[in-house]
């Protein structure tokens, strides 16, 4: 499991606090500046809470450790091209902030929200608030209006904030000018540099998770082998962001009528300073109630070999040695029937998908462990 030792004794250095001591007296006002990383001092880096995507094995994915998901407190791109669940993914986030009691911040700059989508994947809009903003320097002033707000009230209360999308936010130069071209028009790299520079930090000891979602663009003169995507607004977004997702659409599912009802989801962790990056979580997702995080489940159990296939039925053998059987569309009524039961899968599968860190003597390093 990938988390942090924890040392058994604080004692330290004495050089090293004499250090921190006077870096901390060089500010003026009562904000630390230096830390010790022993599990002790409560620092800026510190992760101490995650907020599910709605889909397990991307929560997986992303945090490396059970019930995680994106990480409060900092920056996340979702990034893919259209009709690949960037926007849903992103209500999905809010809908499971709003779950824990926290509030869902939608900046919208495409003027697509559809509300009963939204109440059909369970958001609650009496804790919504939906802003529409055109221009992307109205999108920084109002997401350091919203951080300023949560320090000075309710500071434990998680809130996300969603800007929809980086892409579709054009900039006052740009509003003010005519349909003409502009030549390379970097006003909005210029802007989202020296925006991303000011909020990163204040974001850092806030419960607050910001995410952007992006579209690709295909890259012009990429190499055959290389990436041939790229995302606008210049390098600053990607740099900043602790967690970057990659979504892609990789086949459609039909009903009996041959009717398209949904599409099976890839997600790329193409950047993670949580966790292992570069992995890889797939899932359903379904136009009329969103993401279905339970085929996931079954898909991994039959990769793992938690779970034995027979045609249509799957057959699984529980703690006790009693053998359950049961067809793919009954997989969510047999787990939701035995909370237990659900819980040992969960766990099983949490042991079979997350990377252990390992210290230079090769040993598992594990939460909380004491020496």
């Amino acid at each position: 499991m990938a988390v942090k030792k924890k040392i058994k004794t604080p004692d330290r250095d004495e050089m090293a606090q004499i250090i921190a001591d006077s870096l901390n007296s060089l500010i003026s006002d009562e904000d630390q500046v230096a830390f010790f990383l022993d599990g002790y001092d409560e620092t800026p880096i510190d992760l101490n809470d995650w907020v599910s995507t709605g889909a397990t094995m991307l929560d997986l994915a992303i945090s490396n450790r059970p019930h995680g998901g994106l990480p409060v407190g900092r920056i996340v791109e979702i990034t893919g091209l259209e009709q690949s669940g960037k926007s849903l993914l992103a209500a999905h986030v809010i809908a499971n902030t709003q779950k824990r009691g926290g509030i869902g911040v939608i900046i919208d700059t495409e003027a697509s929200v559809h509300d009963d989508f939204y109440r059909a994947i369970g958001l609650d809009m009496t804790k919504l608030v939906y802003v529409h903003a055109e221009t992307i320097e109205d999108v920084f002033d109002m997401i350091t209006n919203i951080i300023e707000k949560v320090r000075k009230t309710e500071k434990d209360k998680i809130v996300t904030i969603v800007v929809d999308s980086v892409s579709a936010a054009s900039t006052k130069s740009e509003i003010e000018s005519k349909f003409t071209k502009d030549g390379y028009a970097t006003d909005k790299a210029i802007i989202l540099s020296k925006a991303m520079r000011k909020i990163t930090n204040m974001l850092a000891k806030q419960r607050i998770l910001l995410i952007f979602t992006n579209q690709l663009r295909q890259k012009m003169n990429a190499m055959p082998f290389a990436d041939q995507y790229t995302t606008s607004g210049g390098m600053s977004l990607r740099f900043h962001s602790s967690v970057r997702l990659r979504l892609k659409m990789v086949s459609k599912i039909k009903n009996s009528s041959n009717d398209v009802i949904g599409v099976s989801v890839k997600a790329i962790v193409v950047k993670n300073r949580c966790g292992p990056p570069l992995r890889e979580a797939t899932f359903d997702i379904y136009f009329d109630r969103g993401i279905d995080d339970y085929s996931a489940w079954l898909k991994v159990m039959k990769e793992k070999k938690l779970i034995k296939q027979a045609g249509a039925w799957y057959k699984f053998i529980d703690e006790d040695g009693e053998e359950h059987k049961f067809q793919s569309k009954d997989f969510a009524e047999f787990l939701e029937a035995d909370p237990d039961r659900k819980s040992k899968i969960y766990d099983d599968i949490c042991e079979n998908v997350i990377m252990a860190y390992r210290s230079t003597d090769k040993k598992p390093i594990f939460e909380d462990a004491e020496e």
